[in-house]
């Protein structure tokens, strides 16, 4: 079985997303209620029993709330940094996640990414098994060089597109909130992740699939606009995440 990937649902009301290579499936972040994840992994063929681990990226309500229900309910390794694991109540027994070290959750190994986020100890995800790679990067202010080593040469991206600059700036948000999505320790413009993209693209690169789109400050419309001239000059495949419904499984291959 190759690697693949499925996101239960992304965004500001909720995050889960999965991976999954051969016998062992990875549930990162658990930020929707019980009942909305059987429900969806269900629609994608799976069930709650059928996750092996929990790894949680930082401490943040969209990616945490559901913890307890889920671990009560199944008990699995539940991953996080110190940081994560020290402010969310939920969490307690943990595998500790270290930035400078890899780890191997069943068939896939797991390389931590620290990211700049206003998180206690935020991090993000590259996945590997079968000799293929998949990034994964949400909740991240911007794009630092250890990010970009880290995304360069993988088959698959899934990553932030969060809102449109120009949507937030005329927006109905707050002044002070507004200053917080789009600073450094916030989380990527349409245009940020376009640049990143390109920065790190290369001939294997498959797809790339829109994760953590504001409901608020952007829209598929805007996403695809800004994509533009990375699909059009190449054959990456642009897929966008929703918030109230899984994701297809999406198989991370070569080119």
């Amino acid at each position: 079985m190759t690697l693949r990937f499925c996101a239960l649902g992304s965004g500001s009301r909720g995050n889960a997303l999965l991976v999954e290579h051969e016998e062992t499936l990875i549930m990162i972040d658990c930020g929707l209620p019980l009942k909305t994840l059987v429900q969806r992994l269900g629609v994608i063929g799976r069930t709650i029993d059928d996750i092996d681990a929990l790894l949680i990226t930082h401490e943040h309500g969209d990616h945490s709330r559901g913890i307890r229900p889920f671990t009560r309910k199944h008990s699995v390794p539940v991953w996080a940094t110190p940081g994560t694991a020290q402010v969310v109540d939920a969490i307690g027994d943990y595998e500790r996640v270290r930035c400078d070290r890899e780890l191997t959750i069943g068939s896939i190994d797991v390389r931590p990414v620290p990211v700049p986020h206003d998180a206690r100890e935020p991090c993000q995800f590259v996945f590997r098994a079968g000799g293929l790679r998949l990034g994964l990067l949400t909740d991240t202010g911007h794009a630092t060089p250890v990010i970009r080593e880290a995304l360069s040469d993988c088959d698959a991206l899934a990553i932030e597109f969060n809102h449109d600059r120009n949507m937030l700036a005329n927006g109905s948000y707050p002044e002070a909130v507004k200053a917080r999505v789009g600073s450094k320790f916030g989380h990527l413009s349409n245009d940020q992740t376009v640049e990143l993209v390109e920065n790190v693209a290369h001939d294997g690169l498959k797809w790339v699939m829109g994760l953590h789109l504001s409901e608020q400050n952007n829209s598929p419309e805007r996403v695809r606009q800004s994509a533009a001239r990375i699909t059009e000059q190449s054959s990456v495949e642009l897929r966008l995440a929703s918030q109230d419904e899984p994701s297809p499984w999406l198989e991370v291959a070569r080119c």
